[in-house]
């Protein structure tokens, strides 16, 4: 009597191939490709593409897939970088303060003079003052308005 077990086999070893990485950088130049599509452009078929797909999920390659909105659209026609240097005793006050503002987009703790490099979005100009103005007593900050974009962030190559 023979005895069969069924296998999953996963086309992603532990490192991403030339393939996954193909993958990865067509969803991230066209989000809504299909399978299908971007299985004739890696020579897989869809389901196998939607496999490593998965894999690449399940592995924490992709931790997820979203929109590209123009937020000049939505009426934030400002962007502005803020570098905070939080008062002694003050690093974890400021750091819920950065947190618990939404109009900050993206926040890097950084070396150098200052703790925190900021991305803030606003409306009109005149808004600057009224979001900053509860950081003064805690933190020390410095902001330049963006001018323009030389370019998106993008991926790094990922070979």
């Amino acid at each position: 009597m023979f005895r069969f077990q069924l296998v999953h086999i996963t086309f992603m070893s532990k490192e991403p191939d030339q393939t996954d990485r193909q993958i990865v950088e067509i969803l991230e130049s066209r989000g809504r490709s299909s399978l299908a599509d971007i299985g004739k452009e890696v020579g897989l078929t869809g389901p196998a593409v939607g496999e490593r797909l998965r894999a690449l999920q399940e592995n924490g390659y992709i931790t997820g897939f979203g929109a590209r909105t123009d937020l000049r659209k939505f009426g934030y026609s400002i962007q502005a970088l803020v570098r905070i240097k939080p008062r002694s005793g003050q690093l974890h006050t400021v750091e819920k303060m950065i947190e618990e503002q939404p109009r900050f987009m993206s926040c890097d703790r950084v070396t150098g003079d200052d703790c925190y490099v900021a991305r803030l979005l606003l409306k009109d100009v005149a808004e600057l003052d009224k979001i900053l103005l509860p950081f003064h007593d805690r933190a020390e900050t410095n902001t330049s308005i963006v001018k323009s974009s030389m370019f998106e962030p993008r991926l790094p190559p990922l070979d």
